[in-house]
């Protein structure tokens, strides 16, 4: 049995082996230094100096970080039994456990690199000198990584980690000697930004172990974030070891929030308090968020399962490393007892102890109970974190770090003299090995490893790639962490985050939860600002008359053109509604149909007369300008049909026209048909021969006369500023108004001021002659029918002038129908009344009765 003993540290073995044999020290050319943290969480203890300190005790034993351990022996293994890579150089490692604390890893980085055994006088042991370690595989922690590259900085010793995720670490400057096969934070943190603005995460809650690596990435999320509007709910760090008044802070704060999505930037250690609290106060309701460090660490699912069901996080890279899983199984109790650390493993994982074994299990109360090893355990049908190679990401970044200074000290002994990566082209030396020449050699490596090319930007950084995690529940209660997606920060921006929402299991009702200071602002509406939150703090405000937004949280709502108008959720711009009287509504069928009416009953009324032309009552009152009266009458009331329907340039132009001069014509036979009254009293006059100058003839002709007057007016306004159809949009906002402008304000008014001076002429006659004693007198008639004409026009212009769109159209027409109507019945009805019921009365007797 080869010799070994223990050193000062009951957690370290100091072994001078053979190649082969289960051990953390391997003889060989070139010596590899491992820093692994075995134990984590160290128990406080408050040191007097009245003694030696005593060295410090750790609560836990890592099965995972002994994968990790396991992994590079192997891989050591495997490079020595190869014949292409490294021939005639077998690599040996020294490995030490870092305890996730950076006093020991310093001292272990310290012993790596100077070769010196750690004896202790009075230990009993004798320890044999090592060759130092020219390049070191550690650590895993970036904040412990970076204390040893401050220490040894000077000495220019490269330091390969397989897990220090901190974008600090990418600084040349301040750690030129830094390599790594973990991808940067600075990928992690983009990954993760994007991950929550995809399910639309705004409001996360950010916590963090005090650590360098937490600061580094908190601070870079939160850059990231508010580049894509995610704001922190709270941002918290808490220390290493978790005391109970920081554990009540930590629940306060995330109890007090509404956030309940959690981003959490530790180990799993510290997480594994924070769960503990947790659970006693039954917070069961967050959505955990996993950096890298523990997004696939099984070792929190036993305790916590109804917590992190549904948790997402970004893994790094997975490989599956042949003949490793049974590489790792192939231990037994002869093998095992070589090393401390493999017994202390071999106990906590089959609760019994090893012969002569030094493990005091203080984390462990119960372990005074346990009985001796069997012999007889084997790890082939028990699940352990150190056998389990179906998640193996950090164990291959190990791998890729073995490789990575394999594959340099190969370039090493293969290159050509006149083609090195020095001054004139020399190349590097085995004997001695330069540290310094060796980082040369390893910044310029790229390889491939189990099909993966294996590539460093200038940084020493790989080139990032992670699996989106989830982990979901087996049937039997056991996790399962699924890839659900990925991100590849090769691909381009937009295409580098790929999810397949549907195989993600969530955490409550199986559905993504909504974690947002102030719900998405629908379409419609724009974002406020409340004043002094954070920018994902705000209230929807509902857009403006003649604005709309088409997004989700538009920050300002677009106003619509001219013609259009938001539709009434004001998420778009629709055409507005075209306003005018038409023939299909009821305001237009109504007057549509008495405007006909007049024109029909003018028509039959016409007919009444013509087949009554012979009596005495017809002739008597001018029959022929009362023909050419009602004829101009049914065309007034006509014109009431051109005021309804969609004005177009030709249909206003005729419709002011024609209500000019049929209007016109209308009045001048009225106050032709006045005149002759007047005319007919002054013919009875003795010697009088008035109505020589005045007869049928003359009567046509003052009537044409006074209508060409009109239609002279309405040639100058139709060639100088004609009436056209119009958009309007001054008074309604939502509709656009389709209206016939006048054109020349003097035109129009010239008209109606005509229309008005032939009716006021018309009113003074017939009112002159209205009591002249004769039965076939109109003039009273007439008299009556002006004065309801002039009252019908005063009322309407006030107002046309104050209505607007269709019902200044509707104003228009009842004003002509009315006036038309009142002539009508006036001059008229009366007539027909004694032709239809007095036919008595219709005789030359009683009309030349005084």
């Amino acid at each position: 049995m080869p010799a070994w003993c223990w050193s000062a540290y009951k957690n370290e073995c100091i072994y001078q082996g053979e190649e082969g044999t289960q051990n953390f020290f391997l003889d060989g050319d070139v010596i590899l230094g491992g820093l692994f943290p075995l134990h984590y969480s160290p128990v406080s203890a408050m040191w007097t100096f009245q003694s030696k300190p005593a060295p410090t005790d750790y609560k836990y034993f890592s099965a995972r970080a002994l994968r990790w351990i396991r992994a590079m022996t192997f891989t050591v293994m495997e490079i020595n039994q190869r014949q292409d890579l490294l021939p005639n150089i077998s690599l040996g490692y020294h490995i030490r456990d870092s305890c996730d604390d950076i006093p020991v890893s310093v001292k272990g980085s310290l012993l790596l690199v100077n070769g010196q055994p750690e004896a202790e006088q009075g230990a009993g042991c004798i320890d044999v000198q090592k060759k130092p370690s020219p390049v070191i595989v550690g650590d895993a922690a970036s904040g412990v990584s970076m204390a040893v590259l401050r220490t040894l900085g000077s000495f220019n010793v490269p330091l390969v980690s397989y897990f220090a995720s901190c974008s600090c670490l990418s600084n040349k400057k301040e750690f030129p000697t830094f390599m790594r096969t973990m991808p940067s934070d600075e990928f992690q943190i983009k990954a993760l930004v994007k991950l929550v603005t995809y399910f639309q995460w705004t409001w996360v809650g950010v916590i963090g172990v005090e650590s360098d690596y937490a600061r580094f990435a908190i601070q870079q999320f939160l850059l990231e974030a508010a580049r894509c509007n995610v704001c922190p709910a709270y941002v918290h760090f808490y220390p290493v070891t978790l005391s109970g008044e920081t554990l009540r802070e930590l629940m306060n704060i995330i109890l007090a929030s509404k956030a309940t999505v959690v981003l959490n930037f530790s180990g799993e250690s510290e997480l594994h308090t924070i769960l503990k609290e947790c659970k006693q106060r039954n917070i069961t309701h967050l959505q955990w968020i996993a950096s890298e460090a523990w997004a696939t660490s099984k070792a929190l699912w036993n305790d916590f399962s109804d917590l992190l069901k549904g948790t997402l996080g970004f893994a790094i890279r997975k490989g599956e490393i042949p003949n490793l899983g049974s590489y790792l199984r192939g231990l037994n109790m002869s093998n095992v007892q070589t090393s401390n650390f493999l017994t202390e493993f071999w106990e906590e994982t089959f609760n019994c102890h090893v012969n002569g074994s030094l493990n005091n299990h203080m984390h462990k109360q119960e372990a005074k109970y346990w009985g001796p090893c069997s012999s007889t355990e084997s790890l082939d049908n028990l699940y352990s974190p150190y056998s389990d190679v179906t998640q193996l990401r950090v164990t291959y970044n190990v791998y890729k770090a073995v490789y990575l200074i394999a594959h340099a000290l190969h370039n090493i002994i293969t290159c050509v003299p006149g083609q090195g990566p020095f001054q004139n082209g020399t190349c590097g030396s085995l004997s001695p090995l330069l540290p310094w020449q060796l980082l040369r050699y390893m910044k310029q490596t790229n390889f491939t490893t189990l099909g993966e090319d294996v590539r460093f930007d200038e940084n020493g950084d790989p080139i990032a790639s992670y699996d989106l995690m989830n982990w979901q529940v087996e049937k039997d209660g056991t996790l399962q962490l699924v890839r659900v997606g990925f991100y590849d920060a090769s691909l381009k921006e937009d295409r580098n985050l790929i999810i397949n929402v549907s195989e993600i299991f969530w955490h409550r009702e199986n559905k993504a939860p909504v974690s947002v200071c102030s719900k998405n602002c629908l379409p419609g509406s724009r974002k406020a600002r409340r004043k002094g939150e954070p920018i994902c703090c705000f209230d929807c405000i509902p857009c403006a008359d003649g604005e709309i937004s088409n997004q989700t949280d538009s920050i300002d709502c677009l106003k619509c053109s001219d013609e259009m108008w938001p539709n009434q959720a004001r998420d778009q711009c629709i055409p507005k509604a075209l306003e005018y009287l038409s023939f299909e509504e009821p305001l237009g069928i109504v007057l549509g149909a008495v405007s006909i009416f007049g024109a029909c009953l003018t028509l039959g009324v016409l007919y009444l007369f013509y087949i009554y032309k012979n009596t005495p009552i017809i002739r008597a009152n001018n029959m022929e300008l009362s023909f050419l009266l009602l004829f101009f009458l049914c065309a007034c009331f006509l014109i009431g049909l051109t005021f309804i329907g969609k004005p177009t340039n030709w249909l206003c132009q005729m419709r002011y026209t024609a209500f000019g001069i049929s209007f016109a014509l209308c009045i001048a036979c009225i106050l032709a048909k006045t005149l002759v009254v007047l005319m007919a009293f002054r013919a009875t006059i003795p010697g009088s021969n008035v109505m020589k100058w005045f007869g049928p003839v003359q009567q046509m002709l003052s009537v044409l006369l006074c209508s060409c007057v009109q239609a002279f007016i309405c040639i100058i306004w139709l060639t100088s500023k004609p009436p056209s159809a119009a958009y309007n949009t001054e008074f309604t906002s939502a509709t656009v108004i389709v209206e016939c402008k006048v054109g020349s304000e003097i035109g129009f008014w010239c008209v109606l001021g005509y229309i008005g001076l032939l009716a006021s002429m018309c009113f003074l006659i017939a009112f002159f002659a209205r009591k002249l004693p004769d039965n076939f007198n109109e003039a009273k008639f007439i008299t009556f029918s002006m004065v309801i004409f002039f009252a019908v026009w005063i009322t309407f212009i006030p107002v046309y002038v104050s209505t607007h769109g269709k019902y200044m159209v509707a104003v228009h027409i009842f004003a002509i129908l009315a006036s038309a109507f009142s002539l009508f019945l006036c001059i008229f009805a009366p007539k027909c009344y004694v032709v239809l019921l007095r036919p008595e009365k219709n005789s030359k007797k009683h009309l030349m009765k005084k």
